[in-house]
């Protein structure tokens, strides 16, 4: 990871949410902004059917190299286990690295079955998904340190694979977690760890301590730790801020394959029933509020900024000129 100072503060753009062109410009003002990392989510299809987009990450991150400079970039999260063999995101991940210079983390998951049941592969239960990641890595890393590997696992087989464009540095694999197996995994198999914060106690107790000591003595142990808000005036505008992510709160998301069906049981529910689990704000004061405590108490390397609101735009100007110099002061006085 880039020796510069803590934490530093993500956007993390929504492919479900927006057309991939327009997430360029999108990550292209973050920078601008004074982001220092630009994060993409990567699905294959969406949480609903009516407002939603589902763009491919891996274009999209070669692009937004080409068009920004400094700010690093990440997945947010890959899935390196189904419809993606690892060898191929590791190809990914280091072609991502040598076009933006050396900029790029790999975020990866466990996955979610509306991305891999489409492509008709089974989404089994976490034993073997976690099996599965514990080979996956295994590959990666040997992948990204340039090695010609043979690999013959109970889940995935290579054959003299190497990377002919290795990355041209060691790229930082981090992964999601969000209880303490999860957690401990990822301390003692990968480089970080992120998660999605609610409650900054729980989160320090239940994902940062287990991973901080499965990752007693490797080393640099970042913690990426994000949060999703909604900027609205009012019930109606949290709505449509969160149209084309509504489906994400509706009964059987585990299990769904067809947004469709996500976002007729989710227009079924009470909106109060969906919006109840969303931090809505609607000042920048709010916004300090929320995510303050992802600096001063879960002490994240990586601060990650979700915001749904109707206009993208104007969120992450207002983000740039407001909120992230309170919160570097905040870092900065608690540190």
């Amino acid at each position: 990871m880039p020796d510069q100072e803590s934490p530093r503060f993500g956007w993390l753009s929504s492919h479900e949410s927006y057309q991939p062109e327009e997430l360029v410009s999108q990550a292209i003002q973050a920078e601008e902004a004074g982001f220092d990392a630009v994060l993409g989510s990567d699905h294959f299809h969406p949480w609903v059917d009516d407002v939603a987009a589902s763009g491919f990450v891996w274009t999209w991150l070669g692009t937004v190299a080409a068009m920004t400079e400094n700010v690093e970039l990440a997945t947010s999260v890959t899935c390196p286990l189904f419809h993606y063999h690892p060898g191929l995101v590791a190809q990914a991940a280091a072609t991502v690295d040598r076009l933006s210079g050396g900029r790029f983390i790999l975020g990866v998951g466990t996955g979610e079955n509306i991305n891999e049941g489409p492509l008709g592969f089974a989404f089994p239960g976490y034993k073997e998904r976690i099996e599965r990641m514990a080979e996956a890595l295994q590959i990666l890393k040997r992948l990204f340190s340039g090695e010609k590997v043979t690999f013959d696992g109970d889940y995935y087989t290579l054959d003299h694979a190497r990377l002919y464009s290795p990355p041209t540095r060691e790229i930082p694999i981090l992964m999601a977690a969000g209880g303490p197996k999860s957690a401990a995994f990822a301390g003692s198999n990968a480089d970080g760890v992120i998660t999605s914060v609610k409650d900054p106690s729980e989160t320090h107790e239940r994902v940062i301590e287990p991973f901080m000591k499965a990752a007693s003595g490797s080393g640099e142990s970042p913690v990426l730790a994000t949060r999703w808000t909604v900027w609205a005036e009012d019930e109606d505008e949290a709505w449509q801020a969160l149209g084309s992510m509504r489906g994400l709160r509706a009964p059987g998301r585990l299990e769904a394959v067809d947004p469709k069906v996500l976002r007729e049981r989710a227009d079924a529910m009470a909106r109060e029933e969906i919006l109840d689990r969303y931090t809505i704000v609607s000042s920048v004061e709010g916004l300090v509020e929320a995510y303050a405590p992802l600096v001063t108490e879960v002490s994240a390397d990586y601060v990650s900024v979700q915001i749904a609101s109707l206009d993208a735009q104007r969120t992450i100007d207002m983000v740039g000129k407001e909120l992230l110099p309170e919160l570097r002061r905040l870092a900065s006085t608690s540190s």
